[in-house]
């Protein structure tokens, strides 16, 4: 079974959704500091999976032997990390720092791939994520972000979660993208609304000042980042080993940092071009590394 996904071709096709869903996954940390601002972190995740479960409900499905892992896909993706993001982006200013601490997520999910799953990481793509990393240790310790720390050890916690979460989709081979997206919007709401309701009755109550900004970047936080990109996504770990898809995804908190730099007029620092400059040579080892095993 996962043999044959680690010889199949990574084409054009699969580079192409690889980039949508970095610009996606980029653009949508502005939506959620945006919305997080403009209501609360726990009400905001809540309300977004609400929109997210009712977009896919058509397609829930319970599946024998795979609803456990639905479940778990859910409340690790749709939940527990949404939870902690929404929380990094409600602690920070500098949406930046964060955007820069989500790429652990990438050595998480490619450590437990290969601890868990056996997949092989070999000289280049380690070369890559190294490189990643200094890139990551010279922005986060960028004086001009020291203030972020404690939000960007949140979002570090929500970045393993997250890589925790891209191995468990592993296990849903062969279940729809729709399907899969509706168990993450169930399983969200069923973590977190609860929750929301008891601590942000405020937040709850001020739903009817917030603007249409807010409600914009909301919807494209439902539809183009959850929906699509989320989607997009577990399509790719579906078909191509975690040490493949995941490596790519490092592209997504550079061009978020430049994004939120752009859209909050926030300056990008010497240290941060560094720094980015090193993650996206990172990305570039990575990408050119070819799995041989199974070639033999």
């Amino acid at each position: 079974m996962e043999s044959g996904q680690g010889n199949r071709h990574f084409g054009l096709i699969a580079m192409a959704l690889v980039l949508v869903a970095n610009i996606l996954f980029a653009l949508n940390v502005i939506a959620m500091k945006v919305v997080v601002d403009a209501s609360a972190p726990l009400l905001s995740v809540a309300l977004r999976m609400g929109v997210v479960f009712l977009i896919c409900a058509p397609a829930l499905r319970v599946m024998p032997g795979r609803t456990g892992w639905l479940m778990l896909y859910g409340f690790l993706n749709g939940g527990l990390f949404l939870l902690l993001l929404n929380l990094a982006l409600f602690m920070a200013t500098n949406v930046g720092a964060l955007a820069i601490a989500g790429q652990l997520s990438v050595p998480f999910s490619l450590l437990l791939g290969a601890l868990l799953l056996g997949e092989r990481l070999n000289a280049g793509k380690i070369a890559g994520v190294i490189l990643a990393f200094a890139g990551v240790a010279a922005l986060v310790f960028d004086p001009h972000i020291l203030g972020e720390i404690p939000a960007v050890l949140v979002m570090a916690s929500a970045a393993m979660i997250w890589g925790s979460g891209t191995l468990v989709q592993r296990k849903l081979i062969g279940v729809s993208v729709m399907n899969g997206q509706a168990w993450n919007g169930l399983m969200g709401v069923v973590t977190l609304a609860p929750f929301a309701l008891m601590f942000e009755r405020p937040a709850i109550a001020g739903l009817v000042h917030v603007g249409w900004v807010p409600i914009a970047w909301f919807a494209f936080s439902c539809v183009g980042a959850t929906v699509v990109g989320q989607g997009t996504l577990a399509w790719l770990l579906q078909r191509y080993p975690v040490s493949t898809v995941m490596p790519l995804m490092l592209a997504s908190p550079v061009m978020s940092t430049l994004f939120a730099s752009l859209y909050f007029d926030t300056r990008i620092t010497p240290i941060m071009i560094g720094g980015g400059t090193l993650a996206l040579m990172g990305v570039v080892f990575i990408a050119l590394s070819q799995d041989r095993k199974g070639q033999a």
